[in-house]
């Protein structure tokens, strides 16, 4: 694999992005048939590489009482793009940032909100930090699923 990740790495970070909270080190060693030391010493050195950036909670904002979910793309000035992106996340509502390698519509912001209001004063203090918003979706679903290349076996999972 790229960056000097081999097979177990890859099962590792697959089994860990299925559900890394009911996925214990002596499961996946189980699997790839090797001893859950090893395991645990490789999601450290994966932890310690920011090849695991973090382990994240997947939360339903609508059961949370935020029952709306907007993407908001908007575009920055090159030069400025990673600075806004950092104060984008300071914005009450925002979730999470996105830069996309574009000239034109390069940021894309997730946000909630309890209302349409929450939503405008969101995209209000977006353009207040110097983004220049072009477009508001709201967002009926998100789905996610472990990248498949990092599985040992795609077809088994």
């Amino acid at each position: 694999m790229d960056d000097g990740l081999d097979d177990l790495d890859g099962r590792i970070l697959y089994a860990l992005q299925r559900d890394a909270r009911h996925t214990s080190a002596a499961e996946i060693a189980d699997e790839a048939g090797v001893a859950p030391s090893t395991v645990r010493k490789r999601i450290a050195r994966l932890e310690a590489r920011g090849v695991v950036r973090g382990y994240h909670v997947d939360a339903d904002y609508q059961r949370a009482g935020y029952q709306l979910h907007a993407l908001v793309t908007c575009t920055a000035p090159i030069d400025e793009r990673e600075q806004l992106v950092h104060e984008a996340l300071d914005v009450q509502g925002v979730v999470s940032v996105r830069e996309v390698m574009t000239g034109e519509d390069n940021v894309r912001v997730t946000a909630v909100g309890t209302d349409h209001d929450d939503l405008n004063r969101i995209a209000q203090e977006l353009s207040a930090v110097g983004l220049d918003v072009t477009d508001e979706n709201l967002v009926r679903g998100e789905h996610v699923r472990p990248f498949d290349s990092f599985a040992h076996d795609p077809d088994q999972s």
